[in-house]
């Protein structure tokens, strides 16, 4: 069978590869960040309503599942960007909510940019640097994933607020967690489809600011 050309083959101690997969990984990921950013404007400026859980979460599992599927075609690129543009549009009336919510909502929103940024940068340049094994990490951040999740949906249906805060805290930390064990897969050949680590990072950023955002508005807000 021929190798994927969205997949770099990576043998063991094959710094070339692994260095051809991050090198891809990451400028995928740059395009996409950036697009997202740009459709996350439009919605801000267009001032898109809110879509609601439903449908949010079901246009993200939807587009997700499109581009695992497709993760070794050309048509996997272009899911990266329907996914990452639906999750940009999104973004944009929760940004607008906190904007005019709080005296201060865009200085929250450019706090909650830079922290992501980093612990983004600073969380993978540490995995790169050290080339250390976090593989041991993977179980215990699927699991702490799946509970924060549920108990995500518990605070939103019962309006638990404390809850809703502890979920955004767990994200945090969980997500910083991931950012090491993805890095780490890509170092290591645990990741060999540049698609799909693109598709896990930008997921990771994507939660780290809506939760930084989340507890700054919270605790920093100013009415």
């Amino acid at each position: 069978m021929s190798q994927s050309p969205y997949a770099v083959a990576h043998p063991a101690g094959s710094v070339l590869a692994t260095n051809k997969l991050i090198r891809n990984t990451y400028t995928l990921l740059s395009l996409t960040l950036l697009f997202s950013a740009f459709t996350a404007g439009m919605s801000m400026y267009l001032n898109f309503p809110y879509m609601g859980p439903l449908v949010t979460l079901g246009g993200y599992f939807g587009l997700l599942f499109l581009t695992s599927r497709l993760r070794n075609s050309a048509w996997g690129l272009l899911s990266v960007f329907a996914l990452t543009g639906f999750m940009g549009l999104t973004l944009g009336p929760m940004i607008n909510a906190y904007v005019h919510m709080y005296a201060n909502g865009t200085e929250l929103v450019m706090l909650a940019l830079g922290g992501t940024g980093t612990i983004f940068l600073g969380l993978s340049g540490y995995a790169l640097t050290t080339r250390k094994d976090f593989s041991f990490m993977g179980g215990f951040i699927m699991v702490g994933v799946l509970v924060a999740f549920l108990a995500g949906i518990g605070a939103m249906i019962f309006g638990i607020q404390s809850l809703a805060l502890a979920v955004s805290a767990m994200f945090i930390l969980l997500m910083s967690g991931f950012i090491l064990y993805q890095t780490s897969e890509m170092i290591h050949g645990g990741e060999t489809n540049y698609i799909m680590a693109t598709v896990a990072l930008y997921i990771t950023i994507y939660n780290l600011f809506t939760s930084l955002l989340h507890l700054l508005g919270a605790f920093a807000g100013e009415d």
